[in-house]
């Protein structure tokens, strides 16, 4: 089985490896290299690194040019495979190869269609989430699905449910891509009743705020990202927090206060409190909470959303 596959995060990059260890992997797509971090050095995609390591042919695009299509078309591909390329694909690659165009998508289709699916799976407080093989079609995430598989979400930083999602979606890609070739796969139409949009996540709805509750606040810390990541001002200065758990065991405070208690930081929500556990001060280093508390003068304060 001949296969294309398009993908550019490290998201994509244990679909391309199950293929690559199963198929025959025609041609690689993703991303150009980009400025990816805080320096100015262009950095190759996570996908185009695997692919080099694999000795797979790698072709660089951010949109779909008739050069490019030339080439996907010289592929004689069975099937084309997706995941998070982050490009518009054309009706005329969707119905390039015979077995048509599949992704890979982070979430239980059809709750969670859109950018976002793994963020907004943690900020809504859900107790599942998973990965979805589906058609890619006209609409954003609306095409018919092959198949699924779950897993937990409580408790899961974005970073660590991503890279779980990941993998399941490179092997269960990988186990039903025979069926989908062969005209055998099964195909659901997704319930619009139950559709759900997962919008890109803000920079303000991340920020963590004394007036909302101590779930919200800890929920915005797990779904925490570089793009987009939960801040606050504690005692006078900016910092993200990377992780954060309720403390029901600590006694009610007033919103907006905060103390250290044997080098262990609690933030006061608008219905109880919760430990930040690790943060990262404006300009410093991540480090511990009980890092952060061993340098501070004062054990109790104020903290605050940030303006």
């Amino acid at each position: 089985m001949r296969v294309v596959f398009m993908g550019t995060p490290s998201f994509a990059v244990p679909s391309l490896q199950s293929l690559a260890a199963a198929f025959d992997v025609a041609l690689v797509v993703t991303r150009p290299d980009a400025v990816r971090s805080r320096g100015k050095k262009l950095e190759p995609s996570p996908v185009k690194v695997a692919a080099l390591e694999l000795g797979l042919p790698v072709l660089e695009a951010s949109r779909m040019t008739p050069e490019v299509l030339d080439e996907l078309r010289a592929q004689n591909a069975d099937v084309f495979c997706v995941a998070a390329y982050g490009c518009i694909l054309p009706d005329e690659v969707l119905t390039m190869a015979p077995a048509g165009c599949v992704n890979v998508h982070a979430s239980l289709l059809p709750r969670w269609r859109g950018a976002a699916p793994i963020q907004r799976s943690i900020l809504a407080g859900d107790e599942e989430t998973g990965v979805s093989i589906m058609r890619i079609g006209k609409g954003v995430d609306t095409g018919d699905y092959c198949a699924q598989a779950s897993c937990s979400v409580a408790g899961k930083t974005a970073d660590e449910l991503t890279a779980e999602l990941a993998c399941l979606g490179g092997e269960l890609l990988a186990r039903v891509l025979p069926s989908i070739v062969d005209g055998t796969a099964t195909w659901t139409v997704q319930d619009e009743s139950l559709v759900t949009h997962a919008a890109k996540v803000s920079k303000a709805e991340m920020l963590l705020d004394p007036a909302a509750s101590v779930r919200e606040n800890v929920l915005r810390a797990l779904a925490s990202s570089d793009a987009a990541p939960a801040r606050c001002m504690i005692a006078g200065k900016p910092a993200r927090v990377l992780a954060a758990q309720p403390a029901p065991e600590r006694a009610a405070a007033t919103p907006g206060t905060f103390e250290i208690d044997g080098k262990r930081l609690y933030l006061a929500a608008s219905d109880g409190v919760f430990e930040v556990t690790e943060l990262k001060p404006d300009g410093k280093r991540a480090m511990d909470a009980s890092a952060w508390a061993a340098g501070q003068r004062e054990h109790a304060g104020i903290w605050e959303r940030l303006a």
